[in-house]
């Protein structure tokens, strides 16, 4: 049997057996979404609401679903005080469908709308937010999960997404103001004091003994990083950033999710019913905490030995870099605070250099990239560090030189991920957000396809706003 008869028939048989499904197939292409404030009770039932800017008045926006290879009409109303875009991170779409404001599109001012049309070619886990004063926006609420669903059924028992976020919180449950920290922006950025799946405090996610289930994690915080573990389970990963990989078990059992990466896992529910396992985030020294617990039901197992069918997702058409024909370019990530109060890997910059690209923030830019920095959100005057012909195949090395860690993301394009800190990637990685420890050196490659003007940038918010951001253009 072909692998695609394969996936088919698993699936019919999976859907037969009446199994819960959340493989709700899109039944349109088309969506209206409306930003705008809304009212949330992110802390739990037993908390203040917190008010919040929301796409259709919830937290996190509706899902959209779309279908691969056919074309999607999304027309976004803007109901706030202030101009916004949206950003469908990770789509490899059109440049002036890609809502940077003044790069690729005019914002879309208050009581107006926009329309986004494109044709997603890949399937996988994607997520939108805005690109105009992302700092605030998104740390108010606006974002959403984008689903591009593969063209045939894949053969789980249930397909779940986990959107998680965190939130700075008053004691009265509104959102604390101070968006634009220096010294925050500095560092690591603005981290909350509250996390939330699928926007609120989980304290249980039902499941049942025996299913195997796809589950979609997406990381929309502005800056918390996350490192997730499935107490007694064993999660193989088997899409990164919506592209597929080779499947494997995430390294120390740990699976690694910076501000705006999406990872795509099976996990064979093997517990006992009703059990229940902790998921803990454990990245940060000192300061783990339980995101929330898998709750067995005490239902009898769906079936008594996991299932023995591979799990291979079907490749995305990304087309692959040539070796024999790659020119490589080097990136350089600057800036920062250090012990000190030093900023690191500035101190040969002169002013002048600094202050190129410059949209003016109070006290200067605090990152740079090869000794230059952009802040802000996007314009029209942003001059591309670096131009490819279309069709090349480009390597980006990129240093991190600095003290903090940095999730990376380009715009259009997913990226090849071929070694790190000299050493091979394994598992065939194909990422559009790459996370950089400090002092990493990450080289990348991907065919230069799709012509613009395309933003690249730290996915920390407040480094993105200060000065870690640059534009690649293909011609």
């Amino acid at each position: 049997m072909s692998r695609r008869g394969f996936l088919q028939a698993g699936a019919g048989l999976l859907l037969a057996a009446g199994l819960p499904s959340s493989q709700v197939r899109a039944d349109s292409n088309e969506y209206r979404i409306v930003a705008a404030q809304a009212r949330s009770r992110l802390a739990g039932p037993d908390r203040p609401e917190t008010g919040v800017w929301a796409y259709d008045g919830t937290v996190p926006g509706r899902l959209v679903r779309l279908r691969q290879g056919e074309p999607a009409r999304l027309v976004v109303e803007n109901r706030l005080d202030e101009d916004t875009t949206v950003h469908w991170h990770g789509i490899r779409l059109p440049n002036a469908m890609d809502g940077v404001p003044g790069l690729t599109q005019p914002p879309i001012r208050s009581g107006e709308s926009f329309v986004y049309e494109f044709t997603p070619p890949d399937a996988g886990t994607f997520w939108y937010h805005p690109h105009a004063n992302s700092l605030e926006q998104l740390g108010r609420g606006l974002a959403g999960a984008v689903i591009v669903e593969e063209r045939d059924l894949v053969a789980v028992d249930r397909d779940l997404l986990w959107l998680l976020a965190d939130w700075r919180l008053r004691e009265t449950g509104e959102i604390a103001s101070g968006f634009s920290n220096r010294m925050e922006a500095a560092m690591s950025g603005r981290i909350g004091n509250t996390v939330t799946l699928n926007g609120e405090v989980s304290e249980t996610e039902p499941v049942r003994a025996g299913e195997r289930v796809r589950l979609r994690l997406v990381n929309g915080s502005l800056a918390r990083i996350m490192a997730l573990r499935f107490e007694e389970h064993n999660p193989v990963v088997v899409a990164i950033d919506g592209q597929p990989c080779d499947p494997h078990e995430p390294e120390a059992g740990r699976i690694l999710l910076g501000p705006a990466m999406r990872v795509d896992v099976v996990l064979d529910m093997q517990g006992e019913a009703g059990r229940r396992y902790g998921v803990v985030d454990d990245f940060y020294d000192g300061l783990s905490y339980q995101l929330t617990e898998l709750a067995y039901e005490e239902a009898p197992p769906l079936r008594s030995h996991p299932l023995d069918a591979p799990f291979v997702l079907p490749r995305n058409p990304l087309p692959d870099p040539d070796p024999a024909a790659t020119e490589r370019h080097d990136l350089t990530l600057q800036g920062g605070m250090m012990g000190g109060g030093m900023m690191a890997g500035m101190g040969g910059m002169n002013g002048g250099g600094m202050m190129q690209g410059m949209m003016g923030t109070a006290g200067g830019p605090a990152w740079a990239i090869n000794g230059m920095s952009m802040t802000g959100d996007g314009h029209a005057d942003m001059k591309p560090a670096l131009t490819f012909q279309r069709g090349r195949s480009v390597a980006l090395i990129l240093r991190n030189q600095t003290a903090w860690w940095h999730p990376m993301h380009l715009h259009g394009h997913s990226m090849r991920v071929l070694s790190r800190n000299g050493e091979p990637v394994p598992h065939r990685q194909w990422q559009d957000t790459v996370l950089m420890a400090p002092k990493d050196v990450v080289e990348v490659a991907f065919v230069a396809d799709n012509p613009g003007d395309w933003m690249l940038h730290c996915h920390v918010m407040d480094h993105q706003m200060s000065g870690m951001m640059t534009v690649l253009r293909v011609a």
